[in-house]
């Protein structure tokens, strides 16, 4: 199609594509991908530039499993309705301005800001990526293997743009404004000012947005002589953002953001005003005894220890008492001060497990020690980041570049020394008995009541544990066909409860290309989907051969669910799987196991056969698992030359169920194949609108002519096939 619109986000360049978004009228807009070769260079859009571009366009669609995210949902709230596709031969058309000049001259300044970090950074991708993204917004140059760590220890949200950096600049902005002696109101509201100018510039980023409302509400408080409370703040945000937007309450960044400032308001604060401050206000001033007895007899006892510390360590090292008691309050004062910071982190990583575990299936616990040393250094980042653009001084890149990969060194130590810890979905008793925990506590921290803590410290060892079992049907062989787009991915599950994932999706490459796409199908979408069914633990991960969308999610299933062993087709690189530290499997054709109750027969790569240096279909792993009377055959990506040589070996038996090879090429599933087969039931493993166009007509006229009922993943989503040994239930997730 021939697409006109206005170029209405910032364009994201991104390592072999440039994506933008283009609006055809309001409330119609397009997510356009541009695709790019190695010696092609990006088009030269901008904000606000009207365009005219051919593109293959169609629309979003989500992945069809339990538990995958809505993407679809996601585009829509944002008026995205399409995605359109473009490459270098693609024609495209400045035709002139549009949208706000205001606006564009903002988001100018902000991309004049990304090339002068460039400049700044010339031979640093890593400092330029890093800063790109933690000032700006710009997520695109940030490689998975620099923020995996971030991830694991929770602290991933100090690198992205959020709430903490709009409140370390106006922390920055208010000082200066006083430095230049303007007033409380006049400071607060250039700063108010200053704040939503940031947001506009971000993309009016949600997390910003909320932050710079309620920085305005604190603006409004002081000017009309009121004393801001947080939750009073927090609930005028909150009913203000759900008034005009009703559908940001099932958000995941609202929910974090909110419950973030709910824990530390209704349950820190309290908590550290009953526990802490008492000490804190006592460890000042510790030489005027007379002031004891004005404090609680707790407080008057730790001032009364220190000073006889003091006392014996002027008697034995003959130090003046203004150094020993001076240095004797610092210190109980600054480790209050990081105490009460610990407690505050760890109540809001208590308060946040629920929608963690449901979102991104992850419980950190050295995300209390992490948080501590990361966040300060990341917030010290974003204004002395800005006076790099501003100023383009060395000393203080340099320190940014240096600040950066030290945080980057505590992540990677607290991620090294964390087990790899997933949490599956919690059941749904036990997410309600975790909310009515919280707001238990919540309102009991005045009247110190202790059973909510308990309710809520037993509900979150049940999250962070999840002491629940899989949920596998018990005596049943199971073969469910996952929806991973133009890829494979199959779960099995035995009788006696044993677990496999045949393949583990990922994206089809074309001829030899490096891999652009930063989303990892293994993580994004085969997880989730175990996920839902409380696995934590697979027994094999079996790969049919070496292409990428088979094994693309390989590295994320292994660290998720660390299984015991993993087999293989004829693979030419070993060495890539066996990096892993698990045990390696390579079986042959004619070898027979038992496997959980049921048996399976593997018949093919055949014992003679040889890999080459570059994988082919036909390098594929398959078998016949058999349970009772029903089987099912798993055939990898195997071709017409392959299958006829199982015929002639005369490796084949009747299957009651057929993984067609190949996603349905006319490659693949011969006739002959098909006659000795005799399945009743194929599925296919493809995606919507595949480029391919999978599966062939010839195909599905073959498995017609055959009698074969043929279920398809672009259609039907993820397909579940189970058996008792004797009958056979078909499950489509989309009916």
């Amino acid at each position: 199609m021939t697409l006109e619109g206005c170029v209405v986000e910032p364009p994201l360049l991104f390592p072999g594509k440039e994506r933008f978004v283009l609006e055809l009228e309001k409330g119609a807009r397009v997510q356009v991908s541009f695709y790019l070769k190695e010696e092609e260079t990006a088009p030269d859009l901008h904000f606000g530039q009207r365009i005219e571009i051919d593109a293959r366009m169609r629309k979003p669609h989500n992945y069809r499993n339990p538990g995958a995210f809505d993407f679809v949902q996601y585009l829509a709230r944002r008026d995205i309705h399409w995605v359109a596709s473009a490459d270098g031969k693609s024609r495209i058309e400045v035709k002139g301005a549009c949208g706000n000049r205001y606006l564009a001259a903002l988001l100018g300044a902000r991309e004049a800001a990304l090339e002068r970090l460039e400049r700044i950074y010339p031979d640093d991708p890593y400092s330029s990526g890093m800063m790109r993204a933690i000032l700006l917004g710009d997520v695109s140059r940030l490689e998975q293997i620099w923020v995996e760590h971030f991830r694991r220890t929770g602290t991933y949200h100090a690198l992205v743009i959020s709430g903490l950096h709009l409140t370390t600049l106006a922390a920055c902005f208010l000082f200066c404004f006083r430095v230049l002696s303007l007033g409380a109101g006049w400071s607060l509201l250039f700063t108010s000012i200053l704040g939503w100018t940031y947001a506009a510039a971000v993309g009016f980023s949600a997390p910003v947005v909320r932050a710079a409302a309620g920085l305005t509400l604190y603006q409004l408080c002081a000017w009309f002589y009121r004393r801001p409370r947080v939750l009073n703040l927090l609930a005028a945000a909150g009913i203000g953002f759900l008034v005009l937007d009703p559908g940001q309450l099932f958000e995941a960044s609202f929910q974090l953001t909110f419950l973030a400032v709910a824990m530390i308001a209704a349950v820190a604060g309290p908590w550290l005003e009953q526990t802490v401050e008492p000490y804190q206000r006592g460890a000042r001033a510790i030489a005027n005894s007379a002031w004891d007895r004005h404090l609680q007899p707790r407080v008057a006892a730790l001032r009364v220890e220190l000073r006889l510390a003091a006392e014996t360590l002027r008697h034995s090292l003959r130090i003046p008492d203004r150094f020993t008691l001076g240095g004797f309050g610092l210190f109980a004062r600054l480790s209050l001060f990081f105490w009460s910071l610990f407690l505050v982190s760890a109540i809001v990583q208590i308060g946040l497990t629920l929608p963690m575990a449901i979102y991104f299936h992850r419980v950190s616990l050295s995300g209390l020690s992490a948080n501590l040393l990361i966040v300060p250094l990341m917030n010290a980042v974003v204004p002395l980041g800005f006076l790099t653009i501003g100023t383009g001084w060395q000393w203080s890149a340099w320190l940014c570049s240096k600040l950066l990969r030290w945080s980057a060194a505590i992540a990677e130590w607290h991620a090294l020394r964390e087990p790899s810890w997933r949490v599956p979905d919690p059941p749904l008793w036990l997410a309600w008995l975790f909310v009515a925990g919280l707001v238990c506590t919540g309102a009991a921290m005045m009247s110190r009541r202790r059973w909510p803590v308990l309710v809520l410290a037993g509900a979150w060892l049940a999250i962070a544990v999840h002491p629940f079992e899989p949920v596998i049907p018990p005596r049943t062989l199971e073969m469910t066909v996952i929806d991973v787009g133009q890829g494979d991915s199959i779960l099995l599950t035995a009788p006696d409860g044993r677990v496999m994932i045949m393949d583990t999706g990922g994206f089809p490459t074309f001829r030899g290309q490096k891999r652009t796409s930063q989303f990892d199908t293994g993580e994004e979408v085969v997880s989730p989907y175990l996920f839902t069914r409380s696995i934590r633990k697979v027994d094999v991960i079996a790969l049919s051969h070496a292409h990428e969308d088979h094994v693309g999610g390989l590295k994320a299933l292994t660290e998720n669910f660390q299984p015991r062993e993993i087999w293989t087709g004829a693979f030419p690189d070993l060495e890539r799987i066996r990096k892993f530290g698990v045990p390696v499997r390579t079986p042959k054709a004619g070898e027979r196991v038992e496997w959980g109750g049921a048996v399976i027969d593997f018949i093919s790569p055949p014992a003679d056969y040889e890999p080459g240096e570059q994988a082919k279909n036909n390098d594929s792993l398959a078998f016949r698992i058999r349970y009772g009377k029903r089987s099912f055959l798993l055939t990898g990506d195997v071709e017409r030359a392959m299958e006829y040589r199982m015929v002639d070996d005369k490796r084949l038996q009747h299957a009651d169920v057929l993984k067609v090879a190949h996603h349905g090429s006319r490659t693949s599933t011969m006739p002959e194949f098909l006659e000795a087969v005799r399945p009743t039931y194929a599925v296919i493993s493809d995606g919507i609108d595949n480029l391919f166009r999978h599966p062939h007509p010839d195909v599905l006229r073959r498995l017609e002519d055959h009698g074969v009922t043929v279920w398809r993943t672009d259609r039907h989503g993820l397909v579940t096939f189970r058996t008792d040994g004797q009958r056979i239930e078909v499950e489509p997730y989309v009916r």
